[in-house]
């Protein structure tokens, strides 16, 4: 079953039979008592792909600026987001819907990859010199103390 699925391989192996005697996803997903938008979801892979959505690819697909962009491109130029995602080998047209939605809000910035991980140079900080080190433990022991004393009193009032 995929990570992200609601459906188990049967009900899925289930629908693509359905799918394949000419059943809509609102029927199907009625048939098999399931939830609707996992099965619309499905039935776009199954569109897709065919009986093969059925099976999983071990890793995610990274594509690059060049191959999102052209996609971008031509979905504007009035292609199809299934005839790109057939095409491109992409594993849902959602795809397509998500790399134009990031491109019209971010341009052409929100289509490069981006670094993993963090930043080289964050979090250095600088030494403290020993007066701000003792200033610290100094505020430090004073919180201590006065979380003490507000304990010691709550256990007074219980007692008395």
């Amino acid at each position: 079953m995929r990570a992200r699925s609601s459906l188990s391989e049967s009900q899925r192996e289930q629908l693509v039979d359905l799918f394949e005697q000419g059943l809509g996803y609102a029927a199907a997903a009625h048939r098999l008592g399931v939830g609707l938008y996992s099965v619309k979801r499905f039935e776009r892979r199954f569109k897709l792909h065919g009986r093969l959505c059925l099976v999983e690819r071990p890793t995610k697909q990274h594509f690059s600026f060049e191959v999102k962009k052209e996609v971008v491109d031509r979905f504007i130029a009035g292609q199809s987001k299934m005839e790109l995602a057939r095409e491109f080998g992409l594993s849902s047209d959602q795809l397509v819907a998500n790399w134009v939605r990031a491109w019209r809000a971010g341009g052409d910035e929100a289509l490069q990859p981006k670094p993993k991980g963090r930043p080289k140079g964050s979090a250095r900080s600088t030494p403290l010199t020993e007066e701000d080190r003792l200033r610290r433990e100094v505020e430090k022991l004073r919180a201590e103390n006065a979380y003490l004393k507000k304990l010691r009193d709550l256990r007074n009032q219980r007692r008395g």
